[in-house]
C-alpha cells in the first residue's frame, strides 16, 4: 500500500508539505484545492514535477468541496465543469493518478417534517447533467489511467446520490474513494454500498472517528482500522492518512509503524 498525507493548513506552502511527507517516509501529498495556493491556475506542472523529484514524493488531488458541476444554471455548471477539466489537464501533465471528488447534493428546501432536495425533485434534469459531466470527463481523460474517485460524504442522507454515483461508475474513468470516518457517521451504510462495488475502490481516506469527533489519529476512536487496512490492501487503494494536524498525522504514522505497515 502507498500511504500519503493531506495538505495541512498548518503548513504554509507545498514545499513544507513535501518536506514533512519525506520526513515521515510517506509516498504522496494530496493537494487540497480548497486552499488558495492549490488552485488549478496556480499549480504549474513543471514546479510540481521538480518538487516531486527533489523530495521523492508523488501527488493526488482533492478538488474543492464546493465543486457542483450539476447546477441547474448552465453558466454556473459550466464554471465548475471548466474547473474540473483544468484540474484533469493538470493531472495529466503531471502524472497525477487520482483526483478525489465530493458528490454535491445541491440545495434543499426544508418543509414541515421533511427536507426536499432539488436534485431529487427534478431528477431527470439532474441526471442529464450527470451524464454530460461523465461524457466531458471521458473525453478529457481518454485512454489515460487517471481516475476520478468519488468520496462518500454521507450519501445516505440524500439517497439519490447513490444513483448519481452508479451512473458515473458506468464509465471507467470514475472510481470510488472510501472515507472511513465519514462512513462511521452514517452507521456504516455508505460502506456497504462501497463494499458492494469494491472492484471500483481505488482510494481511501483513513482516519479514526467516534464520540470524540472525526478525523482523529488512528487508534483514537472506534473505527476498526485493521478491517479498513485489509480492504485497502485487497483492493490496491492509495491511502491518505487524513488527520488535519501535524501532530495527528505523526500519531497515525506511528500507529502504522507499530503495526509494521510503514
Amino acid at each position: 500500500m502507498l500511504f500519503g498525507m493531506p495538505a495541512l493548513i498548518e503548513l504554509d506552502n507545498l514545499p513544507a508539505c513535501a518536506d514533512l511527507c519525506r520526513q515521515l517516509r510517506l509516498s504522496f501529498v494530496e493537494l487540497n484545492m480548497n486552499l488558495p495556493d492549490f488552485q488549478p491556475h496556480k499549480l504549474r506542472p513543471d514546479r510540481l514535477k521538480s518538487l516531486a523529484d527533489t523530495y521523492g514524493i508523488g501527488y493526488t488531488i482533492h478538488t474543492d468541496e464546493n465543486l457542483n458541476p450539476f447546477d441547474f444554471n448552465p453558466a454556473v455548471a459550466q464554471a465548475y465543469q471548466t474547473t474540473l477539466l483544468h484540474t484533469i489537464a493538470l493531472a495529466l501533465k503531471t502524472g497525477i493518478p487520482v483526483i478525489n471528488l465530493h458528490v454535491c447534493p445541491g440545495v434543499y428546501f426544508t418543509l414541515p417534517g421533511q427536507r426536499v432536495y432539488l436534485y431529487e425533485k427534478y431528477k431527470e434534469n439532474y441526471l442529464t447533467n450527470v451524464r454530460e459531466l461523465r461524457r466531458r470527463c471521458e473525453e478529457a481523460i481518454g485512454s489515460s489511467r487517471l481516475l476520478l474517485c468519488l468520496e462518500n460524504t454521507n450519501w445516505t442522507a440524500a439517497p439519490f446520490l447513490y444513483q448519481c454515483v452508479d451512473l458515473l461508475l458506468e464509465s471507467p474513468v470514475f472510481a470510488l474513494t472510501y472515507d472511513v470516518g465519514h462512513d462511521c457517521g452514517t452507521g456504516g451504510r455508505d460502506g456497504v454500498f462501497i463494499r458492494d462495488r469494491q472492484d471500483r475502490l481505488k482510494h481511501m481516506h483513513l482516519h479514526d472517528a467516534g464520540p470524540n469527533g472525526d478525523h482523529l489519529p488512528l487508534g483514537q476512536g472506534t473505527v476498526d482500522i485493521g478491517d479498513k487496512l485489509c480492504l485497502a490492501a485487497n483492493t490496491g487503494c492509495r491511502v491518505v492518512l487524513e488527520t488535519k494536524t501535524i501532530g495527528g498525522l505523526k500519531q497515525s504514522v506511528q500507529y502504522l509503524r507499530n503495526q509494521g505497515l510503514l
